[in-house]
């Protein structure tokens, strides 16, 4: 062991990681196995040289460009440590409030929901922490993203129903009191998809055809075969898509739609509620 492994400390570690501060702090954490609060309390303490070595590594691959949960495995989301892998979208926050604004629509007492494209199964594993009394089927095409999503589940001793789908085709004749769904939503060739976190994660999760807009679509026209009466379907969908997606859902019969903006003030979701009868949400494409 050299007198400068020996020396190194977490304070000299973080200002040499070439990183914003806060960034390498969450990578140290993730090595160091310890809290933000414990790193500030023990900023000059030796660290051990092979953590020292395995900061360094994720410090640089991060300066790559690699997104920092798929460096530690680990997202929070709606106050949840979830498991991530590339394998999956990385949960962002704007998401919490898809979470919230389905919470708000649900019976009190115990309801059938259906997550589409779960992947990490952040929103359905979300639902059932705050509503254990929930039914939640989640689906996804991809069994990689399922086997994060299972994970997660255990983790947080939550029941939830995962099966591989196609959006809805595994799905059996069962309706639902709500459908919620953060598909892909990125239109293809899109130049943000060469940026950022973006350029990481699964294509599969982030492209919606050539317009971005052919999943959204695809939900909402089966949604309404697959709602109870009175059932809300609610849609995450891009920041430029909101007057899209209500005329979209307002043309195939659906009622009360609301396009609800996020934290940062951007259109993000549509929620829409399917009341089916006789010149009352008449299903028609």
């Amino acid at each position: 062991m050299s007198v400068v492994e020996a020396a190194s400390t977490a304070e000299r570690l973080l200002r040499e990681s070439g990183l914003p501060r806060r960034e390498a702090e969450l990578l140290l954490c993730g090595v160091l196995g310890c809290e933000r609060a414990y790193l500030i309390a023990h900023a000059g303490d030796a660290i051990d040289p092979r953590k020292m070595r395995a900061a360094q590594t994720w410090f640089a691959r991060r300066r790559a460009g690699e997104p920092v949960a798929y460096i530690t495995g680990r997202r929070e989301f709606y106050g949840l440590s979830l498991s991530v892998t590339s394998d999956v979208l990385i949960p962002r926050p704007e998401t919490e409030h898809l979470v919230d604004l389905a919470l708000e629509r649900l019976p009190l007492a115990s309801a059938r929901v259906l997550d589409l494209g779960t992947g990490s199964g952040a929103i359905a594993v979300a639902l059932a922490a705050r509503r254990p009394d929930l039914e939640i089927i989640a689906t996804d095409i991809s069994e990689a993203a399922l086997g994060i999503a299972r994970r997660n589940a255990r983790e947080h001793a939550v029941e939830i129903d995962f099966r591989r789908s196609d959006w809805f085709d595994a799905l059996g004749p069962e309706r639902f009191d709500l459908v919620v769904s953060n598909p892909p939503y990125v239109a293809e060739g899109d130049t943000h998809l060469e940026e950022g976190d973006l350029r990481f994660e699964p294509r599969l999760a982030l492209v919606g055809g050539e317009g971005g807009f052919l999943c959204l679509h695809a939900i909402a026209a089966e949604a309404r075969q697959r709602l109870r009466h009175g059932g809300s379907l609610l849609l995450e969908h891009g920041y430029e898509q909101g007057e899209r997606c209500v005329a979209l859902l307002r043309g195939l019969g659906y009622l009360e739609v609301v396009d609800h903006r996020d934290l940062a003030g951007l259109s993000r979701v549509c929620t829409a509620v399917w009341r089916a009868g006789p010149g009352l949400g008449k299903i028609s494409d």
